[in-house]
């Protein structure tokens, strides 16, 4: 069956009672509020048919409205701290097939506080979710050629991959991606449904862009951001 615009819904979580920056997502980031953002980014790239903010808070909802998105109202109780994004995504999906009599082929997740995201990255995951039915998820990724270690059960540390020990040259030494689906995430709506954000079987979308790591919960983070922004803005 072909996938077509309508048969895509993107779903951005945005709650009111930020704890780290508060009101972080009606802050200005650049010349738009933060929720305004993957709103317009997600319209821009021209493949989604359905934009669905999911929130408890009224300014929230109505600068998310006046960008263009669909607003859900979410119960108290799926906007606290300890929330899971999966109990969010599912429930937002779910409550908008059941209000609209209508089922989504692919579900795409983006966040408000990663904000250095190309909207061609969302068009080019989607094509990779039409033309490959054994995908279940294509996300982000940040290429990076540093090495991790993870602490052992006895205290000690260890490399995450063997061949982290060998420090050859950048350019030529294998590396690792860091998962950002905040950035980018597409999945099959039925995982949705099933509680899970992402699957098994994926395709990422690599890049290189240290400003990816962006990614704001506090008032430093704004700062730096509005910052990235201007630097990108001159070149």
């Amino acid at each position: 069956m072909d996938i077509l615009k309508e048969d895509i819904i993107c779903v951005i979580p945005a709650r009111g009672g930020s704890k780290g920056l508060l009101r972080k997502n009606v802050k200005l980031i650049g010349s738009e509020p933060l929720i305004a953002r993957p709103v317009r980014q997600a319209i821009e790239s021209g493949v989604i048919g359905t934009v669905l903010v999911t929130t408890d808070d009224e300014e929230i909802a109505k600068i998310a409205k006046d960008a263009g998105a669909t607003i859900l109202i979410r119960p108290s109780d799926l906007a606290k701290d300890l929330t899971t994004t999966e109990d969010t995504l599912k429930h937002a999906l779910v409550t908008h097939e059941s209000e609209i009599g209508k089922q989504f082929e692919l579900a795409v997740f983006l966040t408000a506080t990663d904000i250095f995201r190309n909207p061609e990255w969302i068009k080019e995951g989607v094509e990779k979710m039409k033309n490959n039915s054994k995908l279940e998820s294509v996300f982000s990724g940040h290429s990076t050629h540093k090495n991790f270690w993870e602490r052992q059960e006895d205290g000690s540390w260890k490399r995450v991959k063997d061949w982290m020990a060998d420090y050859s040259s950048r350019q030529i030494r294998r590396h690792i991606v860091r998962e950002d689906t905040g950035l980018m995430c597409i999945s099959r709506a039925w995982l949705w449904r099933r509680g899970k954000r992402i699957g098994d079987s994926v395709d990422i979308i690599q890049n290189s862009d240290s400003f990816t790591s962006i990614d704001i919960h506090y008032e430093e983070d704004l700062i730096l951001a509005n910052s990235a922004i201007k630097i990108r803005s001159k070149q």
